[in-house]
């Protein structure tokens, strides 16, 4: 018997679950619900899948709960606690976008539902599953450098992702805990998971130096009118047919601008971050987080007792004029990935990453394989729960707590 899947919050990142229920995954089951708050959005998807189905306002969320096995949460971060909660109060299980939520109450009251609850609780880090990301795990398992003593991880967000993050709700932290909870979660998570560890105190430095009113202020597109022009962070959404209809044509019903100046008033979260971490088994890291660099990727190194490891990844190695939004746009920035491991003594061994088909390097398909069929018997642990959540969310207020008083911040304060 099929598993019966509600999707909660129809905005872009739904399309990865609808897709997937609806295609190679849809012998593990079946979508019996969308629930949102925007009536255009719910339709768009429902003319994408092969059989509609009856859609809801949040306020009726009780009667989606009992429709379901199941509910996939993609909604605004700041709603997923509340969703979370009222799901495994209701015994249904939760898949989860990251972040789980956006502060230490949100964690509170999410632990609590899941301790005194039956139902599962799954959060997406689809970070684990890149290919890259685990092989870097299994060299920390085979023990290549000893234990490791520190870390070093630099995240660059380039001029077409790290802005749109200033276009859209993400810009005030009410909705999204800043950068250091909706974007650095998934690299907090990635070391707590390549350290088998936890995090124990938080010190860290943010601010907004880029975006924002001190920027490039210009006016913002009148409501409803496409902002064109040689600018180049100015979003043309009518280019992109599935941004026009999830988002431009779906503005009249509750006035959700997708197309935000950068550089417009209202911007309360940082885009340069510095974040020093030290976890239980007393590794440290030193965390950058930068989100206006010219090209888009990730370095990190692991130093042990019997050497270090690096990878290096060039996401897009420039950005294309004029915040183009055509994937093909995008077809010939480049890119690289590059996993070496020294033994102390020895010369840079450079280990292979074999990558599959699909997003993340054939991490996608693996994340929605342990999703819907569960994880079998994986020695690299990928499935996340919410302990994991909470960690990597904890991580993060800490450090933005930390940026705001100037003092270093222990977790264990925070729940």
């Amino acid at each position: 018997m099929t598993r019966r899947y509600a999707i909660v919050g129809l905005g872009h990142r739904a399309q990865l679950y609808i897709d997937a229920l609806s295609g190679e995954w849809s012998d593990t089951g079946r979508i019996v619900a969308f629930c949102d708050t925007n009536r255009t959005r719910m339709a768009y998807h429902n003319s994408r899948i092969p059989a509609p189905v009856p859609v809801f306002h949040p306020d009726r969320y009780a009667e989606v709960l009992a429709l379901a096995d199941a509910v996939v949460i993609t909604t605004v971060d700041a709603r997923h606690a509340d969703y979370v909660c009222a799901a495994l109060d209701a015994g249904v299980d939760v898949i989860v976008e990251k972040p789980l939520t956006v502060d230490a109450e949100g964690c509170r009251r999410i632990a609590a539902a899941a301790e005194h609850g039956t139902a599962r609780l799954i959060v997406t880090f689809n970070y684990r599953y890149s290919p890259r990301n685990s092989a870097v795990r299994q060299l920390l398992a085979d023990d290549r450098i000893g234990r490791v003593t520190s870390v070093h991880f630099e995240w660059l967000l380039d001029t077409i992702h790290g802005a749109d993050y200033f276009r859209r709700w993400h810009r005030e932290k009410v909705n999204s805990g800043g950068l250091l909870v909706h974007k650095s979660t998934h690299h907090f998570d990635l070391v707590n998971w390549w350290l088998g560890s936890h995090p124990e105190s938080v010190f860290a430095q943010a601010g907004l130096r880029f975006y924002g009113p001190a920027g490039s202020p210009r006016p913002e597109r009148s409501h409803g009118a496409p902002g064109l022009g040689a600018d180049p962070f100015l979003l043309d959404m009518t280019a992109d047919p599935r941004l026009k209809a999830l988002y431009l044509d779906a503005e009249h019903e509750d006035g959700y601008i997708r197309d935000r100046d950068v550089f417009g008033a209202g911007i309360d979260i940082d885009d340069t971050m510095s974040v020093l971490v030290s976890y239980a088994d007393r590794t440290t890291m030193t965390y950058s987080l930068t989100a206006y660099s010219p090209w888009e990727g990730y370095r990190v190194a692991f130093n042990g007792t019997r050497g270090r490891i690096e990878l290096e990844v060039c996401e897009r190695e420039w950005t294309p004029p004029h915040g183009a939004v055509d994937p093909s746009a995008l077809a010939d920035t480049g890119g690289f990935e590059r996993l070496t491991v020294q033994e102390h003594w020895q010369k840079a061994e450079e280990v292979p990453i074999v990558n599959g088909d699909g997003g993340h390097g054939g991490g996608d398909r693996l994340l929605l394989d342990d999703v819907f069929r569960g994880p079998g018997d994986d020695p690299l642990a990928r499935q996340a729960g919410y302990r994991d959540g909470i960690r990597s969310v904890l991580t993060g207020v800490a450090a933005d707590r930390s940026a705001r008083t100037g003092l270093p911040v222990k977790l264990s304060d925070l729940m």
